[in-house]
């Protein structure tokens, strides 16, 4: 397997008025290779969501670098970021961030939009992806009329829309039950198997066995590296 992404000694520090600093990750390196499922692990406060931002180059860091297939992101431009991320990640946010007065056809199909892609092909592309992901019939519903389960799966199609290398997912099962964990776990082995790189923060228990890698975080540092097969790393 092929390097996809790497952080090199990654820093993100926020200023609270003129003194206070928050130190929300210090210093991280790691890598992610090709095919992977990468858990970030930790507690509430720990820095996993800040370090989804700056790997899927939605944030940019205070400090280190990160790199993308090879390529150091941290020089990009915002529009060069805006279209590897339209191009290569898919996101699953937490709270869906899903457009309420949109039907989930229209909210799976709405990163096409930009890009010009007919109304027509943006319907036909969001049915199949819908319908794969067990919404065949909720094509026309609107976020108000689905589950939270329901919810994510839409939001898991409208990550895939644009057949994204990387999907990003920020603590996926903190707003669903519990036949919705096992589903969204039959659907995260699925995309591994056709070959995509899957990163997932969380402080579910249930990640602990998913994942190839897990990289325990703590207070916003790298704090051990735990891998499947029962091989084991940890930070000194």
């Amino acid at each position: 397997m092929e390097q996809i992404i790497k952080a090199e000694n990654v820093s993100r520090f926020y200023h609270m008025g003129r003194r206070d600093e928050v130190r929300a990750v210090e210093d991280i390196s790691l890598e992610i290779q090709e095919n992977q499922t990468v858990v970030l692990y930790g507690p509430s406060g720990s820095g996993k969501t800040t370090l989804l931002s700056l790997i899927g180059t939605i944030d940019r860091p205070t400090g280190g670098k990160i790199y993308l297939k090879g390529r150091d992101v941290t020089q990009f431009s915002d529009l060069e970021l805006s279209r590897i991320r339209r191009e290569t990640i898919g996101f699953v946010f937490q709270s869906f961030n899903l457009f309420a007065g949109f039907s989930a056809w229209e909210n799976v199909s709405y990163p096409l939009v930009p890009m010009g892609v007919h109304v027509r092909k943006r319907f036909a592309q969001a049915e199949a992806l819908l319908e794969r992901l067990g919404l065949g019939d909720r094509l026309h519903h609107s976020p108000e009329e689905l589950s939270g389960g329901e919810q994510q799966r839409v939001a898991i199609a409208r990550a895939l829309i644009n057949d994204p290398q990387i999907l990003i997912a920020d603590e996926p099962t903190s707003n669903i039950d519990a036949d919705s964990i096992d589903r969204l776990l039959e659907i995260l082995a699925e995309l591994r198997k056709e070959g995509k790189t899957l990163i997932i923060s969380s402080h579910d228990p249930v990640f602990k066995r998913q994942g190839d890698v897990l990289f325990n975080l703590d207070r916003g540092k790298l704090e051990g590296i735990s891998y499947k097969r029962n091989k084991r790393e940890e930070k000194e």
